[in-house]
């Protein structure tokens, strides 16, 4: 039972979806009948809010109106839960934008907490961390974990904590590009690895122990626990969340380039600023997990 309008239901599910296809089988209706609602939807409001392209895609005002839309989804799930208990089944999933090193460290704990206490489902979009707002301001997502500590209109922020960096290599890698130190020369020979064209860390890492302009060679790597892996395997220097460094590190498989020496990333939770118990529950989680794997902020 869906208490939004038909139009809006279509709408948010083509673009879930990626196709009026897919959101057709999602919504038990014909493909037809889907592209008949949208039609609809934009005829009264004006604008042609999906790109009919694969993936669909909203446009501007496509994605004005989805991020109005994902918290009445919310608030839609919560009046069902109310008032019809006995027909609360599986809930939509909740969007939700994390990055990748948060969620292969301290994020899933809070997701299993939230699902196992509440029955939430959740879709999990991923992107660096000074990316991941986009996906608010697009309407992608309800909230996402994020390093911009600066609401956007519309939304509340809660801090998280720091999630510290440690620049690491091998002991073979230390010996063949850093036996005479870490400095600019060094830095601009030594292979780096890179989640990927987005990723700033190594480089805002660079700055902090030289102002020279480097040039290094770099290995784009999309996966941040193979990060380890393969600074291990000495494919080149990185930097990796301090929590999954330091079995390596024990184990002498791995060495801090610059120990000392480390980049603290400021994560918060940015999300819609309306009244909701799922969002106060997703708060409360993601706040606890994190606080267990993160470093206070400093006030």
């Amino acid at each position: 039972m869906d208490l939004l309008n038909p139009q809006l239901r279509a709408f948010t599910a083509v673009l879930e979806e990626g196709s009026f296809e897919a959101a057709a089988r999602k919504l038990y209706i014909t493909a037809s009948a889907v592209s008949q609602r949208i039609k609809t939807l934009e005829d009264r409001l004006g604008q042609v809010l999906v790109l009919r392209q694969p993936p669909c895609r909203p446009t501007p005002a496509g994605e004005l109106l989805l991020r109005r839309v994902r918290p009445m989804q919310v608030l839609e799930a919560e009046a069902l839960a109310d008032f019809l208990p006995e027909k609360n089944g599986p809930c939509r999933p909740i969007a939700i934008a994390v990055n990748s090193d948060s969620l292969d460290t301290w994020f899933l704990a809070a997701l299993s907490q939230l699902s196992q206490g509440h029955g939430y489902l959740f879709d999990v979009r991923v992107d660096d961390q000074d990316h991941t707002l986009e996906l608010i301001r697009n309407g992608s997502v309800l909230g996402a974990v994020t390093a911009e500590p600066t609401p956007l209109q519309g939304c509340e922020v809660q801090a998280l904590g720091i999630m510290r960096y440690q620049a690491i290599a091998s002991p073979k890698f230390m010996t063949n590009h850093f036996a005479t130190g870490v400095d600019a020369s060094s830095l601009d020979q030594a292979p780096m690895i890179v989640f990927n064209r987005k990723d700033e860390l190594q480089w805002r890492f660079i700055r902090q122990i030289t102002q020279a302009r480097v040039a290094p060679p770099i290995h784009y790597l999309p996966t941040s626990t193979g990060f380890v892996k393969a600074a291990a395997l000495g494919l080149g220097w990185c930097l990796a969340p301090e929590s999954l460094v330091y079995e390596a590190l024990d184990a002498q498989e791995l060495m801090l380039i610059a120990p000392g020496r480390w980049l603290d990333v400021p994560l918060y939770w940015q999300h819609a600023a309306i009244r909701s118990d799922t969002l106060q529950h997703l708060g409360a989680a993601l706040r606890q997990a994190a606080s267990i794997s993160l470093h206070p902020v400093q006030n």
